[in-house]
C-alpha cells in the first residue's frame, strides 16, 4: 500500500482526503467482478456527452433528471471488507484506487450499528462546501451500481437512487443523528446530489445555482429510464455555457531545430567550424504546442494529433514560470472567438486525454451552442411533454419517478 492524498485539481482549494493506494490485487478483483473490461483505462463509470440544440427535443421525448455540474473530483466509491472490517475505496479518473479510513455505513434495521455494507458501488463526486466561513468536504452521490453484491445497473435511475436511499443512505443518516459527535471525525460527509425534474431549468438557474456552497460549471441531465452505462452514455447530457466548453488534450511540445552556429552566435561562445552545420534543438526558443486526442488502446496509434494550442509570448513566459514539466501533460483547452485552442489548466487528475468521440461532441456543442436563455425558454414544452407522457401512470409509479430528495420529502410529509 502506498500512502498519499486524493487532491483536488487546483491546489489552492486545499481539498484533499487522506488515503492510501489500493493494492493491485484489490483493484484487479474489483475490475473482474464488478465492472469488467468495458471500462477502458479511464474512470470505470458513465461519461456524459455535450449538450447540443437537438438535445432540447430529447428532453421532450424522455424523462430526465436535472442537477448542477459541480466543480469537484469525480470518483466511484467501493464498499468491501477485509476479514471482519469494512473497507472503502475511492476510484479516481485515472482508475487508481485509494483506501479511505474512518468511514462507516451500517446496514438497515441494525440497532447496534455494527453490521456494514460490502460489495457496494456508488457514483459521485467530492466537493468543498463553504458554509459560514468553514470548508466542509462532502461526497455527493448521484448514482448507484451495486448494493451488497446485488447489481442494480439495469434498473432505472429513480429505482437505483431509491434503493441506495433506503438501504444505504437512510441508515447512514440515522447513524449521524444518533452519534452527531462522531461526524467531525469522518473524512467527509456523504449527501445526495440534489436533483430536479428536467423542466425545473428556470428554477435551477434562478434559485439553486446562486446559492450553491461550492463551485459550479454547468448542468447535467440524466435520463430517468435508462440503465447505468459504462463509458460514454448518450443519455447523460452535459450543458455548459459555450465559452466554458472545453476539451482535455495531451500536450506535446516541439522545439525548433537550428544550426549549431546560430546557437553559438546567440550565446556569444566560440565554436568549432566543423560542427557549425550540425543541427541542434533550441530549448530556449518558444516551441509549437501540439494537441493530441485519444483514439483508444491502439498501441502507438492511441494518440493522434488533432490541432495546436495558441500561446502568446507572455503566456509562454507564464507557463515556464510554473517550473513544472509541460510535455506529455493533459491540458484542458477552450476554443476562443477565432476558433483557436487556448490553455485553461492542467488536468493532473486524468490519465488520458478525451477520446476523439468526446472531442467531436464538444466541438459540435460549441458550434451548435444552446445559450442559457434558450435553454430556459424550453422549460414549458419540456414540462408539458413530461406531464403528457406520465398522465396515465398510477400514483405509486409517479412517486417512484421523483428525484431522490423529493421522494424523501413526500414520505416525511405523509408520516406527519
Amino acid at each position: 500500500m502506498r500512502a498519499g492524498y486524493l487532491v483536488f485539481g487546483e491546489v489552492e482549494t486545499g481539498g484533499r482526503v487522506r488515503c492510501s493506494g489500493a493494492c493491485n490485487i484489490v483493484a484487479a478483483s474489483f475490475r473482474e467482478r464488478s465492472l469488467t473490461s468495458d471500462c477502458g483505462s479511464g474512470i470505470p463509470g458513465a461519461q456524459p456527452v455535450s449538450f447540443c440544440r437537438r438535445h432540447i427535443d430529447e428532453l421532450k421525448r424522455a424523462d430526465y433528471y436535472l442537477c448542477e455540474k459541480s466543480d469537484g473530483i469525480r470518483c466511484l466509491m467501493y464498499f468491501t471488507r477485509d476479514g471482519d472490517h469494512e473497507v472503502h475505496y475511492l476510484i479516481d479518473r485515472k482508475n487508481e484506487y485509494y483506501w479511505v479510513p474512518g468511514l462507516h455505513f451500517p446496514l438497515p434495521n441494525d440497532k447496534t450499528f455494527r453490521k456494514f455494507h460490502t460489495e457496494t458501488i456508488i457514483d459521485g463526486e467530492l466537493v468543498i462546501d463553504t458554509i459560514g466561513g468553514k470548508k466542509i468536504l462532502k461526497y455527493l452521490v448521484f448514482d448507484c451500481l451495486m448494493i451488497d453484491n446485488k447489481p442494480v445497473m439495469e434498473r432505472t435511475l429513480d429505482k437505483r437512487l431509491a434503493y441506495f436511499r433506503e438501504y444505504v443512505y437512510n441508515p447512514y443518516r440515522h447513524l449521524c443523528k444518533t452519534f452527531p459527535q462522531e461526524v467531525d471525525f469522518f473524512p467527509f460527509q456523504l449527501e445526495f446530489k440534489r436533483m430536479e425534474f428536467s423542466y425545473a431549468i428556470e428554477v435551477v438557474f434562478r434559485d439553486i445555482l446562486p446559492k450553491l456552497p461550492h463551485g459550479n460549471d454547468g448542468l447535467i441531465f440524466t435520463c430517468r429510464t435508462s440503465p447505468y452505462t459504462f463509458g460514454t452514455d448518450t443519455k447523460i447530457l452535459k450543458w455548459k455555457p459555450s465559452e466554458e466548453n472545453s476539451v482535455d488534450f495531451r500536450l506535446k511540445l516541439e522545439f525548433p531545430v537550428i544550426s549549431r552556429s546560430d546557437l553559438d552566435n546567440d550565446s556569444d561562445e566560440e565554436s568549432d567550424d566543423e560542427d557549425d552545420d550540425e543541427e541542434v534543438v533550441d530549448y530556449d526558443a518558444k516551441p509549437s504546442f501540439h494537441l493530441y486526442a485519444y483514439y483508444g488502446d491502439q498501441g502507438e496509434d492511441s494518440y493522434q494529433k488533432f490541432g495546436d494550442m495558441y500561446v502568446t509570448d507572455d503566456e509562454w513566459e507564464e507557463l515556464k514560470a510554473l517550473g513544472q514539466p509541460l510535455d506529455e501533460e493533459i491540458v484542458e483547452c477552450r476554443m476562443d472567438e477565432e476558433k483557436r485552442w487556448k490553455f485553461m489548466r492542467f488536468r493532473k487528475d486524468k490519465k488520458d486525454a478525451n477520446h476523439i468521440s468526446t472531442v467531436n461532441s464538444v466541438i459540435e456543442s460549441i458550434e451548435d451552442a444552446v445559450g442559457q436563455d434558450e435553454l430556459i425558454r424550453s422549460w414549458k414544452e419540456v414540462r408539458d411533454a413530461w406531464k403528457q407522457r406520465n398522465a396515465q401512470q398510477p400514483g405509486q409509479q409517479q412517486q417512484g419517478q421523483r428525484p431522490p430528495q423529493q421522494g424523501q420529502q413526500q414520505q416525511q410529509q405523509q408520516r406527519q
